[in-house]
């Protein structure tokens, strides 16, 4: 048989269908006998690992479940600092500390790297008792049990006075303005509202249309309706010192900005004039600290304008005005003339280099404290010129020394009187250095210095 022959036979051979059946079958047998021996091979190693694997699951559930049992809550006011509740980290929220850069706001800010990562929870819906509500640090991942959390940015303010005087809550909303402006201008979805713990779900009119104006946004007010359930916040900021550790400058930026956003929200812009002029306002009060005679103060000051050119007076009553009005009468003020009282909180709305006159009642100088300075020092932070105070020597008789407290008593709400001679001599003063000092403010003013444009945020 030659090679030829045998190849040919070779080659028909493996051409046969049931041949090729039996090699593909061989194959197959031969692939599966190699895996089951790489099977055994690995088998050893591969269970402990799937099993290993399980048991860390399981452990991390049950570390993260410890975790969330693990949360505690403190009361928001800690009564063993009740005899110095606005002292270092104060009684409110006693077991954090603020950060704080020189000249900036104190704050807290939730999570941040002092929190390590860990977000604010709030329980409690006491409006009595601040004791009786209370706070916890949670991390993201472990919650506690029946925790809501809330998306975006809430700020929680601590107050120790209250949200209904003009002066006490602009005080307590000036830090969140100069926080948003140090952060993008930054908006909060909600805000939660304490006095000494306490919840509160509202602002005084007037507060709460700065704030919307501010924020160009109607302002929401988180209100708990279970005191087992807690809340917690994807981000929160939270304030309790107003505005203590703000420089002035930062002060000044920050009232700039409620100015600004003001009088954009009421749409108010001064005409151009060809002549500029002088705006005295007299803001009355009726009732407490009003004047006993309202007529005899109308008239000294009507004269005193009228004896400088471009001086024109108004005479109004705050409680008489919406918000819009009195941004527009603060608008055209360069010289406030008006008693002590919450409605001096307008001094915040007039343009910078503006002179405001302050009148206060009887044993007011004695005893009412660092209080009856509250509007110097905002005339100061917000730009403005406090030309100083009148004290009325005469008014109630109290019963006891002048010097003793429980005349203030009797002294609060008592009515001031007038002196002729000295508010005249007052008022020139005051008007005359308004025509050496900002007759230039004024005319730039008049001239497109208070379009509604420019605002930082």
């Amino acid at each position: 048989m030659t090679k030829r022959s045998v190849s040919r036979r070779l080659v028909t051979c493996f051409a046969s269908p049931r041949l090729s059946f039996n090699v593909l079958c061989l194959v197959v047998t031969i692939f599966v006998l190699v895996q089951i021996w790489s099977f055994h091979i690995t088998n050893n190693s591969l269970l402990p690992s799937l099993f290993t694997y399980l048991n860390q699951q399981n452990e991390t559930a049950y570390l993260v479940e410890k975790l969330r049992e693990s949360v505690t809550f403190l009361p928001l006011k800690d009564l063993r600092y009740a005899n110095k509740p606005l002292v270092g980290h104060t009684w409110f929220m006693s077991s954090l500390y603020d950060n704080q850069t020189k000249g900036e706001v104190q704050y807290q800010e939730f999570p941040s790297d002092s929190s390590k990562g860990k977000l604010l929870c709030l329980k409690g819906v006491d409006d009595h008792d601040g004791s009786w509500n209370y706070y916890a640090l949670a991390w993201p991942q472990a919650l506690p049990v029946n925790a809501t959390l809330l998306e975006g940015l809430t700020f929680v303010s601590y107050n120790h006075y209250d949200y209904g005087n003009m002066w006490h809550g602009l005080s307590a909303m000036v830090p969140f303005i100069a926080w948003s402006l140090r952060n993008k201008c930054e908006k909060p979805q909600r805000w939660v509202l304490y006095h000494w713990g306490e919840l509160r779900f509202k602002m005084g009119n007037w507060l709460s249309k700065i704030i919307t104006a501010s924020y160009d946004q109607n302002t929401e007010f988180l209100r708990f309706v279970d005191e087992d359930k807690p809340v917690c916040f994807e981000k929160a900021v939270v304030m309790r010192h107003n505005e203590g550790g703000m420089s002035r400058e930062r002060r000044m930026e920050v009232f700039d900005l409620i100015r600004c956003k003001a009088r954009r929200y009421c749409n108010i812009s001064l005409s151009e004039t060809s002549e500029p002029r002088i705006g005295m306002t007299l803001l009355m009060r009726t009732g407490a600290r009003s004047f006993k005679n309202e007529s005899a103060v109308i008239n000294v000051f009507n004269r005193e304008c009228k004896s400088v050119e471009g001086c024109e007076m108004k005479v109004s009553y705050s409680d008489n005005l919406t918000f819009c009005e009195q941004v527009e009468l603060m608008r055209m003020t360069d010289v406030l003339v008006s008693p002590h009282g919450a409605q001096l909180t307008n001094l915040v709305l007039m343009d910078r280099n503006s002179s405001v006159m302050e009148f206060l009642p009887k044993g007011w100088v004695k005893l009412a404290g660092v209080g009856q300075l509250v509007y110097q020092w905002g005339a100061n932070w917000s730009g403005m010129k406090h030309e100083g105070t009148w004290h009325d020597p005469v008014g109630e008789i109290c019963q006891f020394p002048d010097t003793d407290r429980r005349c203030m008593s009797v002294y609060k709400n008592g009515k001031i009187g007038y002196n002729e001679t000295y508010f005249g001599e007052w008022a020139r003063s005051v008007l005359g250095k308004i025509r050496v000092r900002e007759m230039k403010d004024v005319v730039e003013r008049n001239h497109g210095h208070g379009t509604l444009d420019g605002c930082q945020c």
